[in-house]
């Protein structure tokens, strides 16, 4: 089967042209500009998904598939429209593989939890990596607790890279899952999902790719990458919070038992007996968020315009000047030195805890991560509380990174 067609490229990137479409851009945090360097937290919005969603309140909301009025019905055009534009986005075969969640946790709770319902039995081994955020720990230690299943840990390296050679002699006759971020959001770290899917397939086992952190910095196909199952959330990807995607083949969608009961993911229903919509409906159950979809998919419209390979130069100029500058600096820790990596910078001023030197930073109107980012057994092997986290977007510039490291000598002067 091929790929679903791409979105071709129909802006240049100019920096300063995009700055001007986020206006929380133009903010001054304690008298200094904003420089923003939180992306893999979030990500801001442009101005035209704040747009759009202020539009569908204002002139189309209503709840969507049941109603026949006239509001319903553009309210159900608008939100199923979007379902197309996921499919191209992330290349998958179908819309009916589109299945819209609150975001990458509820993606993969959906699917561990499904599976915990008769695939999983006891002394099955669910092999997850060693730099997996707890969204994608949790849920699966769930599963297993439920079914007597094993969870069992892919070693990372000194620099912040998968054993490989661990992860195949991992695999065996007992694995029933494969669970793996495509990029570490506390490292950057790009991993070799590809390999990984196909060593799985190999021994006849299903992958789950946390996709949160990869979708905004590169393209994704997941028929290209043959993955079972691809989780994402749309504000990282500069869309609204509380909506996102679980990508699944079909034939994992019609076998697997619904996740929650109620409103949309119902056919038919007596006392006796419960008939399901066909999917991917049979996975949205309540009225779903409307306007967060619709934003998602002005968000998706708005970064598809731009050719992604110009972005990922852009953004590895940042990682790469960041980089050298605090090496420069001298007394910081990087964590995280991968040899393939994309849009973060993690470190730690020696001697300094983290969440000082943020609030000092802060001061200067520079935001960035402290604390664990949601990886505490990565940063317990470590042996750190957390680091300060620089995560990058397409409208940062060379000049923020400035103040992103004259922000750190100021602190660490400050708290010294």
């Amino acid at each position: 089967m091929q790929p679903a067609p791409s979105r071709l490229a129909t802006r240049t990137f100019d920096l300063d042209e995009v700055r001007s479409e986020f206006p929380v851009l133009s903010r001054r945090i304690h008298d200094h500009p904003l420089v923003y360097l939180d992306n893999a937290a979030t990500t801001q919005k442009p101005l035209t998904v704040l747009d759009r969603i202020d539009s569908y309140y204002r002139t189309e909301n209503a709840n969507v598939h049941r109603g026949v009025h006239t509001l319903s019905q553009e309210a159900t055009d608008a939100y199923e429209s979007v379902r197309p534009v996921m499919q191209r986005f992330l290349g998958a075969a179908s819309s009916r593989e589109i299945v819209f969640t609150k975001g990458t946790t509820e993606a993969v709770n959906l699917v561990a939890g499904s599976l915990a319902r008769g695939y999983f039995k006891k002394g099955d081994e669910i092999l997850l990596t060693g730099m997996e955020h707890h969204s994608n720990i949790v849920p699966w230690q769930l599963a297993a607790e439920a079914t007597g299943a094993v969870v069992k840990v892919v070693p990372v390296n000194d620099r912040g890279e998968l054993d490989l050679g661990a992860y195949q002699a991992l695999l065996g006759p007992r694995t029933r899952m494969v669970a793996v971020v495509h990029v570490s959001n506390s490292l950057g770290t790009i991993n070799p999902v590809r390999q990984m899917i196909a060593d799985a397939h190999s021994m006849g086992v299903p992958v789950l790719v946390d996709g949160a952190q990869a979708v905004a910095h590169g393209p994704v196909n997941v028929q290209d990458l043959d993955c079972d199952f691809y989780c994402m959330s749309a504000h990282k990807v500069f869309g609204p919070t509380g909506t996102g995607v679980l990508y699944a083949k079909e034939e994992w969608l019609e076998r697997m038992p619904p996740y929650q009961g109620g409103g949309d993911m119902i056919s038919a229903v007596t006392f006796e007996h419960t008939t399901y919509h066909e999917i991917p409906h049979k996975f949205e159950a309540g009225t779903p968020n409307m306007a967060g979809v619709i934003g998602m998919g002005a968000a998706i419209d708005y970064l598809s315009a731009f050719d992604i390979e110009e972005i990922q130069r852009h953004e590895s100029q940042l990682v790469t000047h960041a980089t050298g500058e605090l090496e420069e600096l001298g007394g910081v820790r990087l964590v995280g030195t991968a040899a393939h990596k994309t849009a973060v910078v993690s470190f730690l001023p020696e001697g300094l805890h983290p969440y000082d030197v943020a609030t000092v930073m802060d001061r200067f109107g520079v935001a960035v991560r402290s604390g664990h980012h949601c990886t505490q057994p990565l940063m317990d092997q470590y042996g750190i509380p957390g680091t300060l986290r620089a995560s990058f977007a397409l409208y940062n510039s060379l000049d923020e990174v400035d103040r992103l490291i004259d922000a750190v000598r100021k602190a660490r002067k400050f708290l010294s």
